[in-house]
Order: structure tokens, then C-alpha cells, then sequence
């Protein structure tokens, strides 16, 4: 069963759903992934030893083409090294940032034929994740804080 450390529980939806009543504008969901060595099935299935990131990219395929078919698009990704400021525990392997024309967009992502079987692959490749809605625009750019 999906865990709190790659779905988000009852609380965090709500808060979100909460959150777009409030505004269902543009958002950058700034994604960190850290990888299982050897991807996990939940349902027993074999992963043939392969490993988190490769599980991982299965999943990715599908998301990418349900993040465009809703109109969304991935500004920037890369792989992460050890955090500077924090604790070990914090460390994450990748960092993803994906715009979405909407807040609601995001939720809408389960429509997108293939995405629900594609997350078994997500939670097989992950051994935690987190998720941070970050304030967006209607332009799909990062931007430096002085402009």
C-alpha cells in the first residue's frame, strides 16, 4: 500500500483541495524523488532486479505524456547531491519542477488513460518522495527573486 512518503495522505488532499478554492491558478510542483536500489512491487510482481530509477522511468513516460495532454509541461530537472543545509535523512537523488496551467490540472492527472496503472511503477521505484505546490504563472518559466 502507497505510504505518507510517496502519496499524499487524507490531510495533505484536503489541504489541497482547500487550496484551490482559493486559487486554481498556475503551479510548479517542485518534485524530490529518492530511488529504492531495487524497485519494490506491492503486489509481488518480479521487478527483475532492476533498479528504482529504471522503475522509475516507466512511470515517467506516462506522466510526461499526462502532464502535456493537460497542458502542463517539465521546466527543469536534474539529479540531486547531498544537502548542504539539512540532515542525511533529507538527501534525495532527483529533483523535477513541472508548471501546470492550473492547480486543479494536477488532480486531474488520474484521467489520463495509463496514468493510474503507471503509479504502481512510481511506488516500486520510490523510496520516498516529496511533493511542494509552489506558486506559478501563465508563463512557464522559472524565475531568479530580484527579476
Amino acid at each position: 500500500m502507497p505510504t505518507p512518503h510517496t502519496f499524499p495522505d487524507e490531510a495533505q488532499f484536503a489541504a489541497y483541495a482547500e487550496a484551490i478554492e482559493a486559487d486554481d491558478g498556475p503551479v510548479v510542483m517542485l518534485n524530490l524523488n529518492k530511488f529504492r536500489d531495487v524497485a519494490v512491487y506491492e503486489d509481488g510482481r518480479d521487478a527483475g532486479g532492476a533498479s528504482g530509477r529504471d522503475t522509475y522511468l516507466k512511470y515517467g513516460m506516462v506522466a510526461l505524456e499526462a502532464i502535456r495532454w493537460l497542458g502542463g509541461e517539465v521546466l527543469w530537472m536534474t539529479d540531486a547531491i547531498a544537502p548542504i543545509i539539512g540532515c542525511e535523512h533529507d538527501a534525495y537523488d532527483e529533483v523535477l519542477a513541472v508548471w501546470y496551467p492550473s492547480r486543479s490540472a494536477f488532480l486531474r492527472l488520474t484521467d489520463y488513460p495509463g496514468y493510474e496503472d503507471a503509479l504502481a511503477h512510481r511506488d516500486a521505484a520510490l523510496e520516498r518522495a516529496a511533493v511542494l505546490p509552489c506558486a506559478g504563472s501563465a508563463d512557464k518559466v522559472l524565475r531568479g527573486p530580484f527579476g
